[in-house]
Order: structure tokens, then C-alpha cells, then sequence
């Protein structure tokens, strides 16, 4: 444990983040993984869509990179039109 003032309160300011990062980066997981299991489906296209946004708002977020945010909306969307052809 730290002594020092600044650093007792960054630790408490972590903490909060890192926790609001894994509910986020899981509420992320959670949508890719219903995307995915859509794709066959009729809502697929819904689906990816909130996939999509989830992604954007993460990135927005600072929780993934956004060029990680790119690279799965990317991916994402070739799995959707790949199916549709």
C-alpha cells in the first residue's frame, strides 16, 4: 500500500476504472458473440449493427484502440456480406 497521498488516490481512480473497463470490454464481448451466432439469421443485420456501435462506443471510450475497434468492425462485416452472397 502506498504512503504517499497522490498515489493512494490514482490507485482508488484505477481501480474505478478497471472496473468500468471490464464491464464494458464485456458488454463488447457479449455483442460480437451474439453478432456472430446472427449470422445466419434473419436479424443478422441488426445484430452486427449493435455489434458495431458497441465497438465504436468502447474505442470512443478508450478501452480498445481504435484501430482494434476497426479491425473487428471490419471482420465483422466481411462474416455479413460473405453470408449474404
Amino acid at each position: 500500500m502506498a504512503n504517499i497521498k497522490s498515489q493512494i488516490k490514482r490507485n482508488r481512480q484505477n481501480e474505478r476504472a478497471r472496473t468500468r473497463n471490464r464491464a464494458v470490454r464485456s458488454e463488447l464481448r457479449t455483442s460480437l458473440r451474439s453478432a456472430e451466432e446472427a449470422l445466419g439469421t434473419d436479424e443478422a443485420e441488426e445484430a452486427v449493427g449493435r455489434a458495431v456501435k458497441r465497438i465504436d462506443k468502447a474505442a470512443q471510450k478508450g478501452v480498445i484502440h481504435r484501430n482494434a475497434a476497426a479491425r473487428q468492425k471490419s471482420r465483422l462485416m466481411r462474416k455479413l456480406n460473405a453470408q449474404g452472397a
